[in-house]
């Protein structure tokens, strides 16, 4: 039994030291908001507004997992080296 806690505790503490090996950086969190803009809009992708909204954006870690916002609203999430950008509508 003891053996089998010691191997779950490793286990754990592997993924935790992973996560945060692995926590995407500002630069991967700004090239994916440039990408998903282009994608979702060529237009906006043309004029460059995915590159303004990610100079615009703000970068935050909490170790194991990241995110980016602007006017106070996440624009993308990251952990485990992948960032996903949210779809966003506009305020109402």
């Amino acid at each position: 039994m003891a053996k089998a806690s010691v191997v779950s505790a490793l286990a754990t503490a592997a993924v935790f030291v992973a996560a945060i090996a692995l926590n995407p950086s500002a630069e991967k969190h700004r090239a994916k908001i440039k990408e998903a803009t282009a994608e979702r809009s060529p237009i906006a992708g043309a004029l460059g507004l995915g590159a303004l909204t990610a100079f615009v954006s703000t970068y935050h870690s909490w170790g194991v997992v990241s995110y980016t916002t602007a006017n106070d609203r996440v624009l993308s999430v990251g952990a485990f080296g992948m960032v996903f950008v949210r779809e966003l509508e506009p305020r109402r």
